[in-house]
C-alpha cells in the first residue's frame, strides 16, 4: 500500500484539528497527517479544506472537505 501525504492547516477557521486528524487518520492509517500552515490563506478563510496527495480540496464543511479528498487517497 502506498503511503499517502495528508495535510491540514491549523489555522483553518472551518477546521477543527483534533476531529479532522481523527478522521484522516482513520480513513487512512498508512499517512502521517501533517498539520501546519499551507500558504493557502485566501481561501482558507473561505473554505474547509484538505491537501491530499499533491491536491488541494475543498468543502463547505469539514465532513465535506474529507468526504471529497477520500477520492485521491492511494490504496
Amino acid at each position: 500500500m502506498a503511503a499517502n501525504d495528508i495535510r491540514v492547516c491549523d489555522k483553518c477557521k472551518h477546521m477543527r484539528m483534533k476531529t479532522a486528524v481523527a478522521k484522516l487518520g482513520k480513513l487512512a492509517p498508512d499517512a502521517e497527517v501533517r498539520v501546519g500552515c499551507k500558504s493557502y490563506c485566501g481561501p482558507c478563510a473561505r473554505y474547509a479544506f484538505v491537501f491530499i496527495n499533491g491536491r488541494y480540496v475543498k468543502g463547505a464543511t469539514e465532513d465535506e472537505a474529507i468526504e471529497k479528498a477520500m477520492v485521491y487517497l492511494k490504496k
